[in-house]
């Protein structure tokens, strides 16, 4: 393992202005950090309004078995639209944007990167993938390390008040456990234990820790989004938009964890990660593990990221500390991001290997009708990723290595 005590005194850049974005960068000024956030125009107008000033507010609940607990009001070292200044002499670049937002801070980037950085992108969503595939062809060759995880650290949600973005973030819970690998895989022992110099892995790194992935592949398997989110809105659809019609609610207080899953639901997820399985065994690459059983429960296998294995809410509970976290409608990022970008890469793969996914392009054919788009046309593809060209052993030293071969 390298010395990597040189980040200790560096700043962070995070690039993104979101709730993942804003719940890192609070989180890691809270913990002592000197934190820089970006995010770009013209939605910088809005992300970023009052957030130079005031900071922005990090509170919440924030559940999670092992009680870590952090908030305040988080003051930022830098507030800026300009992704050079953010990340010139920062030690660690946390990427922390919705995946169709990856090309657009890649491309500002990848000119300003310098030698020993460590770029974590929060979720990955392949972005890794791409982001190695677009310094190839810049020609860029500075020596980073580049990986990314499974998922955030947290449930978060920016509160918004009359379509007001407001500088705060609601904290609902605390992840214990995360997984995450680096491109190539070779740098994973780095990747990992540069999560030490992030306050925001703080409650992770005091909990259960990081776990590396087998390959960044892994970490695509690996992102609870399309499994739990597709099914959830797709065959929960009814309920969601009749949630504030006919059922008496407010609308905005709807959720599928609390009011759309269902034991039915969770056989079609749980034969989704069957498929998932089949795909990464074929591939030679990793998956999280979960039985069964743990998709049967009221917050499916998300539960386990913060209270463990052991955590079941029965369907015949409710499970108020999901209240309101949507989605409102199916032009929603739980179809319009996990179909393209989870779903079609699913798909995608299993003509590549072989691997028949019929609940994966179930789902993908119902949300092109529900939202009207073409996913199959839209979604992302392996060339896309940088390795649709590859045969299985090409495929695995480009992942494990950093061996690439060019397409012929």
């Amino acid at each position: 393992m390298s010395d990597l005590s040189y980040l200790k005194d560096k700043p962070i850049a995070v690039l993104g202005g979101g709730a993942v974005a804003k719940a890192v960068s609070a989180d890691s000024a809270l913990a002592g950090a000197k934190v820089r956030i970006c995010d770009v125009e013209p939605f910088a107008q809005k992300t970023l309004f009052g957030i130079e000033q005031q900071g922005v507010r990090f509170y919440g609940d924030q559940l999670n078995l092992y009680g870590f607990r952090r908030e305040g009001q988080a003051k930022y070292d830098m507030v800026t639209t300009d992704v050079a200044k953010a990340v010139k002499g920062a030690g660690i670049i946390i990427i922390a944007t919705p995946a169709l937002g990856h090309k657009p801070f890649f491309e500002k980037l990848i000119p300003c990167l310098e030698d020993g950085q460590v770029v974590h992108i929060i979720p990955d969503n392949f972005g890794s993938l791409i982001l190695r595939r677009m310094m190839r062809e810049a020609g860029c060759t500075k020596k980073i390390i580049v990986g990314g995880w499974s998922s955030s650290p947290y449930g978060s949600r920016v509160d918004i008040k009359g379509g007001v973005i407001l500088p705060s973030i609601r904290v609902y819970y605390r992840a214990i456990t995360l997984r995450g690998a680096a491109l190539p895989t070779a740098d994973n022992d780095d990747f990992l234990a540069s999560t030490k110099f992030i306050g925001a892995f703080d409650g992770i790194n005091g909990g259960e820790g990081v776990v590396g992935g087998n390959t960044v592949l892994d970490t695509g398997f690996s992102n609870v989004n399309p499994v739990l989110h597709c099914p959830g809105v797709i065959l929960g659809v009814g309920v969601m938009e009749n949630f504030g019609v006919i059922f008496g609610e407010d609308k905005y207080k709807f959720s599928i964890y609390s009011h759309a899953y269902c034991p039915s639901i969770s056989r079609v997820q749980y034969q989704f990660y069957q498929e998932q399985c089949e795909l990464a065994a074929a591939m030679g690459v990793g998956i999280q593990d979960y039985e069964k059983e743990h998709f049967f429960s009221r917050e499916n296998v998300l539960g386990q990221e913060y209270m463990g294995k052991d955590y079941v809410i029965p369907f015949d509970q409710q499970d108020p500390i999901q209240f309101g976290t949507g989605p409102f409608t199916v032009q929603n990022r739980y179809i319009t991001e996990d179909i393209p970008v989870g779903c079609h890469v699913y798909h995608e793969l299993g003509k590549k290997f072989g691997i028949k996914t019929p609940v994966v392009d179930s789902m993908i054919n119902l949300a092109c009708v529900m939202a009207e788009q073409d996913f199959y046309k839209t979604g992302y593809t392996l060339d896309y990723l940088g390795f649709g060209h590859m045969n299985k052993e090409e495929m695995l030293d480009y992942l494990n290595k950093g061996v690439y071969t060019e397409k012929k």
